[in-house]
């Protein structure tokens, strides 16, 4: 499917259909139903940390799976709620209740699609690491910390939402402790670990509620006074209707308001899909479209919360299992979804009897291998800038919140990564002689003579605002020295920016006043380009433009004679 020729947009679900065989189809229905099947507690256990019921997380695993394999740009991608979004979706709720969170939703599968439409797939990947790393190891201690009230039955009510608080609170409560309801949990916890040792192909957390509930429901059956809170005691009888689409009621004040919420489900959305997509790819062989798979995460935030879902990205776990289990098309996370629907509106009742501390269980699992905490420890072996990005998102993540997290973490890796470029740019001065082989893999050495009068300026690296201020101060220091000419030599600049430009442009017009000629040398096309769109080339006159060192020295020791004479 491609609307014109600048849109990205090819799902896999129409490529990978030509083709398709029997064969493919038994091992994506297979796949399919193993990892529905999975994903279901951790829908419904998404659903409730997230501050809605059981019932919304499923049909956002149901509407947004759906989406994801229907109109993504990877072929196993299974889409989903995710605990990534727990925290933001918690706040928000939280702050403008869940009409607020449809809208920011909403708003954020716009974002997504305009950053498909905008090519923007590729360029999302290149958020530094640690940033990604830190405010992940953030969510991961986050979601651990909201499991504790249900993991040892305190039934506090009005927990705060702050980290520090909310562990002031734990810790005064913990006496009070319901030691049935955490021996339940402890139990949950010790299935879902040692499940994969008997079979890696067991969903261990799906084992652990299916025997769990068993064994709480015949206990509470035969000794009334050993119970524990389950789902239904929660939140009650839960439909089992899908609704119907909804609209709401937008404006400029709520999307003000809701914009940097939107903003950061996005970028969270798409680093998470793209990063799932980027393993899945290292695994399977096949290559995703970013700006598809961009597109197609952003048209399912935007139906998804039509129905009153919640925010959907691609899942890792789901779509590691996907490809362990032989799905290799959009056709298993579609089975996925069909899957969901039918628990969904057949099984309903049963879930009514899961226990809130074994799906706690779940939630303090899936935060532990969230946490990386050994790829964190790698990380502090890094370069001090890289640890501190990771520790400034870390902890903002985890004490302010998210969307301060990404922001902070983004200025401060660019301020780290710009000042790192201008460590390793530097700007030599050369007078007399200069060696045109320097500085490259030559083995040959041709030395130019430099006459009486002539300063040459070597710039080594991107000419942006920061060297720019850097080569002005250089020239104001050596204003003592007045040259007949300057020769700024640019073999290695790549690209040149609007300050350098105007610093640049005010540098040829105080030397053309005081009788100094200027002289550019070693200019590539790329730079070339920009000086001549700023009309640097008229101020300065084209043959002043040189494309080699030899030309410029030739042209400046002709000036520098003509003024001895």
């Amino acid at each position: 499917m491609k609307f014109t020729s600048t849109i990205d947009f090819h799902p896999k679900s129409l490529s990978t259909l030509r083709g398709y065989s029997m064969s493919k189809f038994k091992a994506d229905f297979i796949s399919g139903i193993v990892v529905g099947i999975v994903a279901l507690p951790l829908a419904i256990a998404f659903g409730i940390a997230s501050g809605v019921s059981p019932t919304i997380g499923l049909i956002t695993a149901i509407i947004g799976g759906f989406m994801v394999s229907a109109f993504g740009g990877n072929s196993v991608q299974i889409g989903g709620p995710t605990g990534a979004f727990i925290v933001i979706v918690y706040n928000i709720i939280a702050q403008f209740g869940l009409t607020g969170l449809a809208i920011a939703t909403l708003m954020a599968g716009l974002i997504l699609v305009m950053m498909g439409l905008f090519r923007l797939g590729t360029v999302i990947k290149f958020i530094p690491y640690p940033i990604v790393v830190g405010f992940t190891a953030g969510i991961a201690l986050t979601i651990f910390s909201t499991q504790m009230n249900d993991f040892f039955g305190l039934g506090l009510k009005n927990v705060p939402s702050e980290f520090l608080p909310k562990w002031g609170v734990y810790f005064s409560n913990f006496i009070n402790a319901d030691w049935y309801t955490l021996l339940v949990g402890i139990a949950s916890l010790l299935i879902i670990i040692l499940t994969p040792k008997i079979s890696k192909k067991l969903p261990g957390a799906l084992i652990s509620i299916i025997i769990i509930t068993a064994v709480t429901t015949i206990i509470s059956h035969y000794v009334p006074y050993l119970t524990v809170e389950t789902i239904g005691a929660r939140f009650g009888d839960m439909p089992t209707d899908l609704p119907m689409p909804h609209g709401f009621e937008i404006n400029m004040t709520t999307i003000n308001m809701l914009l940097p919420s939107a903003f950061t489900i996005a970028v969270l959305g798409a680093i998470e899909s793209l990063l799932s997509a980027t393993v899945a790819d290292g695994v399977t062989g096949s290559r995703t479209n970013s700006n598809t798979e961009l597109i197609g995460q952003g048209l399912a935030n935007i139906v998804v919360p039509l129905f009153g879902g919640i925010p959907v990205t691609g899942a890792i776990a789901r779509t590691m299992t996907n490809i362990t289990n032989g799905g290799r098309t959009p056709v298993a996370g579609v089975i996925h979804a069909v899957v969901l629907l039918l628990i969904f509106l057949f099984l309903m009742p049963l879930i009514n009897l899961v226990p809130m501390t074994c799906l706690a269980a779940v939630l303090i699992v899936v935060a532990y291998n969230m946490s990386g905490w050994r790829t964190v420890v790698g990380i502090f072996k890094a370069p001090k800038s890289d640890v501190s990005v990771l520790l400034v998102t870390f902890f903002l993540t985890v004490i302010f919140d998210l969307t301060i997290a990404i922001e902070i973490g983004l200025l401060l890796a660019m301020v780290l990564f710009l000042r790192r470029v201008m460590e390793n740019s530097q700007i030599r001065v050369y007078s007399e002689q200069l060696d045109v082989a320097e500085g490259t893999d030559l083995s040959s050495h041709e030395v130019l003579t430099v006459e009486k009068g002539v300063s040459v300026y070597e710039i080594d690296g991107p000419f942006f605002f920061g060297i720019a201020t850097k080569f002005d101060e250089m020239m104001r220091s050596t204003l003592h020295d007045k040259p007949v000419v300057r020769i700024i030599r640019m073999r290695k600049v790549p690209f040149i920016d609007s300050t350098a430009i105007h610093n640049l442009e005010i540098l040829i017009k105080s030397s053309h006043d005081e009788g100094i000629e200027i002289v550019l040398s070693g200019v590539n096309p790329n730079v070339h380009a920009s000086l001549e769109h700023a009309n640097i080339h008229k101020l300065l006159g084209e043959e002043y433009i040189c494309d080699h060192i030899t030309k410029a020295v030739a042209i400046a020791n002709k000036i520098a004679k003509g003024a001895k004479a």
